[in-house]
């Protein structure tokens, strides 16, 4: 009988660990935006936007990493601990090398987090020629 109740108090016990949701980092940090369009952008001038971000838990977080999709994004990660409350940003830079839309992403992960979060770029790299003709469209020349 002693054996039933310690094997039923084991398998209670396991269901209940598996059944914790895993912990998200949404849960610990809160990203101004998710996602951020360049528009149009001209070939071979790289693009940054700062993703900014604040540390909603009680304790100090750390980015353990943050993974572009592709060799073309270069990300810019915190070193160190956030503080509670705190804000900080991740940078993302695009090398607009080649023409054509770009949809790419960045995935976060915080240490300790099972969950990590993914951010967004897009926008379109136009050569030299359609950039000027879409800045001229803008009525951006000189002496109009």
């Amino acid at each position: 009988m002693k054996k039933l109740f310690l094997l039923a108090g084991t398998a209670l016990l396991s269901l209940s660990l598996f059944a914790q949701s895993p912990k998200k980092a949404e849960d610990v940090i809160k990203f101004k935006e998710m996602s951020f369009d360049f528009g149009k952008i001209k070939q071979g001038v790289p693009a940054t936007h700062d993703f900014t971000f604040t540390n909603i838990s009680n304790s100090p977080v750390i980015i353990e990493s943050a993974l572009p999709s592709c060799g073309c994004t270069t990300p810019h990660k915190p070193e160190g601990a956030i503080a509670a409350g705190k804000s900080d940003v991740i940078s993302a830079q695009y090398n607009a090398a080649a023409p054509g839309r770009f949809n790419k992403s960045i995935t976060i992960k915080v240490a300790g987090i099972d969950l990590p979060v993914t951010l967004q770029i897009t926008g379109e790299v136009l050569n030299a020629d359609a950039y000027a003709k879409y800045e001229a469209s803008k009525g951006n020349t000189p002496g109009r």
